[in-house]
Order: structure tokens, then sequence, then C-alpha cells
């Protein structure tokens, strides 16, 4: 998530009580501005530097290091295909051959399990926009 669009809705207001001190209507404006960019500044540089971890963790050795993200995004897939696919059928063949006595198997809570998938395909979703759009950066 981008940092500027947490923090503004924080300290935005705070800022403004301050920046309306300043009498001369021309300085606080550019005071405003200057904060504005010292803030997405910081936000760039924070995601800079996460880009940076994320590169140094999927080039690393060990697959405990490299392979949480595809574990996560297996890990949902199993989840979504056992909910949608597995347990429905399963379910329909232990009541209708009476392989075992219950009317369900265990379910999972698929509201942050969908979350969590659409936050991934989001991502994913964006670059593709960025890269269409000619915005992307290089690297």
């Amino acid at each position: 998530m981008n940092l500027l669009a947490i923090l503004q809705p924080i300290l935005g207001p705070a800022i403004n009580k301050i920046l309306d001190l300043i009498p001369n209507s021309n300085e606080r404006a550019r005071a405003k501005e200057e904060f504005e960019r010292a803030l997405l500044d910081a936000s760039v540089e924070a995601q800079t530097a996460q880009t940076e971890i994320n590169k140094i963790e999927a080039a690393h050795s060990n697959v405990f290091v490299s392979g949480w993200r595809p574990a996560i995004g297996w890990t949902c897939g199993l989840g979504i295909m056992w909910s949608f696919f597995m347990e429905p059928i399963l379910t329909w063949v232990a009541v209708t051959f009476h392989v075992v006595e219950l009317e369900t198997l265990p379910g999972l809570d698929t509201g942050p399990l969908l979350t969590l998938v659409m936050a991934m395909l989001g991502l994913g979703t964006l670059r593709t926009f960025e890269k269409k759009n000619g915005v992307a950066r290089a690297g």
C-alpha cells in the first residue's frame, strides 16, 4: 500500500493547522507543497527499499526465504479448489453413495482466502496495466 495514502489522512489535518499559522498565502502554499513532496519522496523510498528486499528474497537459495510468496499462492489455490470444487463433489459422493454418515465435509472460510487471492491478483494486474500503458519503470 502507498505510504502517502496511509499518512495523508492522519497527518494532513495536523499539518494543515500548522500551515495555517503561516500568514503569507504564497509561503503557506509553498510549505504545503514541500510537505507533500517530502511525504511522496518518503513513500517512493520505502517502496523502492521493499522492492530491493523482494528481489533479494526471490533470489535466495533457501526455499523458506524465496518460496513464501509461491507458497501463499499454492495455499490459496488449494483452498479455492477445496471450497469450490472438491468439497461439493466429495459431499455429493458421500451422501449419494452413503460412503460415510455425514451431511457435509469440513469447509473453509473463503472470505479471508478470497481477499488474499484478489490482493495477489490485483497486484499482478496493476503491473500489467502499467506495462500496457507504457508507464512501467525499467527493471
